[in-house]
């Protein structure tokens, strides 16, 4: 009986080393047959109780080498039919036949409308001035003649790092002037673009992280009319050439006199609709002389040098250009959203 169990392991072994499958369904065949959970080896070990005692040992070890040749030959063959598969399919390839289109993306439109912005002022000799986003109190308020007792300071307005009283993220990119100013003589005449962060509630209208595009310009003789004539000029290439604008006294601590400036509202031409709230104007930045006390907290001489400086917010552009209605639609990565935006400017 030992010896009719021993040939049929061998010759299992002998059927197992002359298969020779061909294609991925002979492979497959293979597999179950010799390697599947219900395998025809599988068995020839529940036959180890006909065997003798001193031929158990030879036994398994033949069983064994059953399924180790198994083995062998499906890797072998599996990899010389995957081999002859990419051989055909390299054959079959219709080099003269289009590629597959690729959805191209699209620049955010808080870049588009920066692009643009850094455009208009780059006509008329502004340079970008880039700065770090983690800022020190001086450069973010001391330099801007801020007081020590403003609520700007207070920790429910700024982000601190943690543990620090000296360092955060800035709130303005004023922070991106006073660098400038402390670093370079006049004149200067800079735009300063960037992300910036204040502690506010997020909603429809306010978020804790956007975008301003700051500008300064510092030289012997300027005046409150080279500021008007400057964002008069923005104006008109922002957002058409028949755009008024008007100038309203406002305060702001880091220039003296300060103005906040409204454009005609170029969707109505003035005659009053949702998006000016019926008025005809819309309030789009704020600006001023700088104050001669920010000057001199920089190094520069003010009884020799004036300037001005205005600031925006970005999104409140694109908000307006695209009657968007909603800030937090810019931070959520919506695709819908921002394939709109693929031939804009």
């Amino acid at each position: 009986m030992s010896t009719e169990v021993f040939d049929r392991v061998k010759q299992l072994i002998e059927e197992i080393r002359s298969a020779k499958p061909s294609n991925k369904e002979e492979l497959e065949a293979f597999r179950l047959r010799f390697l599947g959970t219900k395998n025809v080896i599988k068995p020839l070990m529940g036959e180890i109780r006909l065997i003798a005692n001193e031929l158990k040992k030879d036994y398994g070890q033949l069983v064994n080498e059953a399924k180790e040749v198994a083995e062998t030959v499906f890797q072998s063959v599996k990899e010389l039919v995957e081999q002859a598969e990419a051989e055909a399919a390299v054959q079959h390839l219709d080099l003269t036949a289009p590629g597959e289109p690729m959805p191209l993306g699209s620049r955010h439109p808080i870049t588009l409308t920066m692009n643009r912005i850094v455009d208009i002022f780059s006509r008329i000799g502004f340079t970008v001035a880039e700065e770090r986003e983690i800022e020190d109190d001086w450069h973010n308020f001391t330099a801007m003649n801020t007081p020590e007792d403003h609520p700007a300071r207070d920790m429910q307005d700024t982000y601190y790092l943690k543990d620090s009283t000296e360092m955060l993220l800035r709130t303005h990119t004023s922070s991106v002037q006073a660098r400038v100013m402390t670093h370079q003589k006049p004149p200067i005449r800079i735009i300063a673009p960037g992300r910036v962060y204040r502690n506010e509630t997020i909603s429809a209208r306010s978020h804790c992280q956007f975008h301003q595009v700051e500008g300064l310009y510092i030289d012997e003789g300027v005046s409150f009319a080279d500021l008007k004539q400057t964002l008069l000029y923005f104006a008109k290439e922002m957002y058409g050439a028949d755009t008024r604008i008007r100038l309203r006294p406002s305060f702001f601590p880091f220039t003296e006199p300060s103005a906040e400036m409204d454009v005609s509202c170029f969707l109505c031409g003035g005659s009053g609709c949702r998006i000016c709230k019926q008025t005809g104007w819309v309030e789009i930045l704020g600006c001023g002389m700088v104050d001669p006390a920010v000057l001199e907290n920089c190094g520069i001489d003010s009884s020799r040098y004036t300037g001005f400086a205005f600031g925006m917010g970005i999104e409140r552009q694109a908000m307006l250009l695209h009657q968007i209605n909603d800030i937090r639609l810019f931070f959520e990565n919506d695709v819908r959203f921002l394939n709109q935006f693929k031939s804009a400017f």
